[in-house]
């Protein structure tokens, strides 16, 4: 291992006002936090995504149209289903 004499260490090595300027970044096993941010900004996005897709695919169901579309704004008066009483077999 290679150490520097003490002289070098007593005095400032030069530093250009030119040069790049490096700064220490704080990561979690490599990963910075701005790329965790964008990971989890993008995960996000696939799971509202993913919950739009489900929701559309359940649409049909009248549980699910019961108790979670009927309570949407603006949205929930096209999933109410009111059947007149001379097609209502009971």
């Amino acid at each position: 291992m290679v150490f520097q004499t003490p002289i070098r260490r007593a005095v400032p090595s030069y530093k250009s006002p030119y040069g790049p300027k490096y700064h220490y970044q704080p990561n979690v096993a490599g990963i910075t936090f701005k790329q965790l941010a964008g990971f989890g900004f993008k995960a996000g996005a696939f799971g509202g995504v993913a919950l739009f897709a489900v929701i559309f695919y359940a649409s049909g169901i009248p549980r699910v149209q019961k108790d979670i579309l009927q309570k949407v704004p603006f949205l929930g008066n096209y999933y109410i289903k009111e059947i007149p009483a001379s097609d209502n077999p009971f």
